[in-house]
C-alpha cells in the first residue's frame, strides 16, 4: 500500500513538472507613424494589415484610382484592341490636370498603349479613352469601376471617374485601396506594365516621331542610387495628386521571399515617399512568414475519420493550400496563432475545398487557407441485392427440410470464418497504414526543425540563442 503511495506521489512530481505554463505571446509591433492623415502596409501574400493609421477614414485617392482603372480594363478588353481618343476623352478634363504628351482628338493606341501612358504618366487622357472604351461611356465604366471594388470587398469606397480628378462623391479609404492594389499586383499583365520604368509612345498627331517617356514614382526609378526617394525593393505603384487629395501614394515591393503593399493618404507636406519606406522597412524587419501547410496537422494527420460539412473524410484525403501563408511577428511561432475552421466556403472557393483554416492573433486577421480534398466526389451507387429462392407463385422461401438446414449451417460456418479473415486483413492494413502516416509525421516534422533552422540562420541566430531567448521567456512569464 504505501509502495502504491509512493508511486503515485513521483508520478504526480514528475507530472508537474513536465507541464510548463505557456509562454505569454508576444505583442503586435506598433511602433511606428507616419506623417501623412491615413497609411497602411499589408503583407501581400497573408493580406495582414502590419500596421495601420486612419486606414478607414475616407479621404480623396487622386490618380491612385487609376490602378483600379488599369484592372477593370485588363479584366475586360483585348490589350491589342484599338482605342481612338475623342474630344471628350481629351478636352472635358478639370483645369490645369495636364497632357504631358499632348495626346490630340483623333490620336489611336492600342489598349495596351494607353494603359502603359495611364500608370507610367497618369495620363487623364488614356484614363477617359479607356474608359470610354471598355464601358461605352465613362458613367459605364465608373459603375463597371464600383462593381469590381465591391467584389473585391472594399466597402468604404465610391468613385466617380476613371482618372481620380476632384470629385465631390470620389472617396476611399487607405485600407480598401490595399485590397485594390493587392487583387491589381495579383494581375501578372498588370503588373509588367507598373513595374515598368520607361515606354515608347507611338507617333501621334503632335509627335509624329514618338518618344520614350519614364516612370514618375520615385522610389522605382532613379539615376541616384543613393537618392533618398529611391528604394530597391519597391517593384510597381502608383503616384496621386490634387489640391484637395494632397499627395496619395500606392507602392508594391518585395524583399526575399516576402511582399507588401503600401498606401499613403493626404501627406501634405509631400511626406508620402519617406512615409512609404517608413512602413516598409517596418514590415519587413518586424515580421516573417510562414506556410501553413507546412506547419498545420490538423485534420491531415492521424487514423480516424472527420467530419467536415457534412461529409466524412480520411485525413489521408485532405491537404492544405501549398501556397498559403501566415504573418507573424518576428519573436512568435506558429503555435501562437489562434486558428477557426470555416466551412461554410465563400462562391469563388476552389471546387475541391472542402473547409476554409483561418487564423489570427490576438484578435487580429493573419492568414488563411484552404482545405482540399483528393477525393473525387460522385453519387453513390448500390448492386442490385440477390433474390432469395421462389416458389411457384413468385413468394420467396427459405430452403426447406434437413438439407436446407445443413446448407444453411454450412454457409453460416463459410460466412463466420469469411468475417474472421477479412477482420484480420482489414486490422492488417490499417497497421500498415498507421505506420506510413507516423512515418509522414516524422518527415514533417524534420522539413519543420530544418526550416526553422534555416530561418535562425538566416537572422543569425544560432539554435542555442533561439533556446535560451526561449527560456528566458518562460521565467519571465513565471514571474
Amino acid at each position: 500500500m504505501k509502495r502504491t503511495i509512493r508511486l503515485t506521489a513521483i508520478l504526480a512530481l514528475v507530472l508537474s513538472l513536465w507541464t510548463v505554463p505557456a509562454l505569454a505571446k508576444p505583442d503586435w509591433p506598433s511602433d511606428t507613424g507616419v506623417q501623412s492623415e491615413a497609411g497602411i502596409v499589408v503583407d501581400m501574400d497573408s493580406g495582414t494589415v502590419l500596421f495601420g493609421q486612419n486606414i478607414h477614414v475616407q479621404e480623396i485617392p487622386a490618380s491612385i484610382t487609376k490602378i483600379l482603372t488599369a484592372l477593370v480594363v485588363i479584366e475586360n478588353s483585348d490589350l491589342d484592341d484599338a482605342v481612338t481618343f475623342s474630344y471628350d476623352a481629351v478636352y472635358n478634363v478639370e483645369e490645369g490636370s495636364g497632357n504631358k504628351l499632348q495626346i490630340e482628338e483623333g490620336d489611336v493606341l492600342t489598349v495596351r498603349e494607353c494603359l502603359y501612358l495611364m500608370l507610367l504618366q497618369s495620363s487623364n487622357q488614356a484614363a477617359n479613352a479607356l474608359a470610354e472604351h471598355v464601358g461605352g461611356s465613362r458613367d459605364g465604366f465608373v459603375d463597371m469601376m464600383n462593381a469590381k471594388a465591391a467584389e473585391l470587398g472594399c466597402t468604404e469606397s465610391h468613385f466617380a471617374n476613371p482618372s481620380g480628378l476632384n470629385d465631390d462623391t470620389q472617396r476611399t479609404t487607405a485600407y480598401d485601396m490595399s485590397i485594390i492594389a493587392r487583387a491589381a499586383y495579383r494581375n501578372p499583365t498588370l503588373l509588367e506594365i507598373n513595374s515598368a520604368t520607361e515606354a515608347q509612345l507611338p507617333p501621334t498627331a503632335n509627335r509624329p516621331n514618338g518618344t520614350t517617356y519614364y516612370m514618375e514614382h520615385k522610389l522605382l526609378v532613379t539615376d541616384d542610387p543613393s537618392s533618398e526617394t529611391y528604394y530597391p525593393d519597391a517593384i510597381a505603384g502608383k503616384t496621386g495628386y490634387t489640391s484637395q487629395a494632397g499627395q496619395t501614394l500606392v507602392t508594391y515591393a518585395r524583399r526575399g521571399d516576402r511582399g507588401q503593399i503600401t498606401v499613403t493618404l493626404k501627406s501634405t507636406d509631400k511626406t508620402h515617399y519617406s512615409d512609404t519606406i517608413t512602413l516598409m522597412e517596418f514590415g519587413f524587419n518586424r515580421f516573417y512568414n510562414l506556410n501553413i501547410s507546412e506547419n498545420e496537422t490538423e485534420y491531415v494527420t492521424g487514423s480516424n475519420a472527420v467530419e467536415l460539412g457534412g461529409a466524412s473524410y480520411m485525413p489521408s484525403e485532405l491537404y492544405y493550400d501549398s501556397s498559403a501563408v501566415l504573418t507573424l511577428p518576428n519573436d512568435s511561432v506558429f503555435a501562437d496563432a489562434e486558428k477557426s475552421l470555416v466551412t461554410d466556403l465563400p462562391e469563388d472557393s476552389p471546387e475541391n475545398a472542402v473547409a476554409l483554416m483561418s487564423y489570427t492573433y490576438n484578435e487580429r486577421q493573419i492568414g488563411q487557407a484552404f482545405l482540399l480534398t483528393t477525393r473525387e466526389e460522385s453519387p453513390e451507387t448500390e448492386g442490385p441485392a440477390t433474390p432469395a429462392a421462389a416458389d411457384s407463385q413468385g413468394n420467396q422461401t427459405p430452403p426447406q427440410g434437413g438439407e436446407g438446414m445443413l446448407s444453411a449451417l454450412s454457409g453460416n460456418i463459410f460466412l463466420i470464418g469469411g468475417t474472421i479473415v477479412l477482420a484480420a486483413i482489414i486490422v492488417g492494413i490499417l497497421l500498415i497504414w498507421r505506420g506510413i502516416q507516423e512515418k509522414k509525421e516524422r518527415e514533417r516534422m524534420r522539413i519543420r526543425r530544418e526550416k526553422r533552422r534555416q530561418r535562425l540562420a538566416d537572422i543569425g541566430c544560432s539554435e542555442e540563442e533561439f533556446a535560451r531567448l526561449l527560456e528566458e521567456r518562460r521565467k519571465k512569464h513565471d514571474q
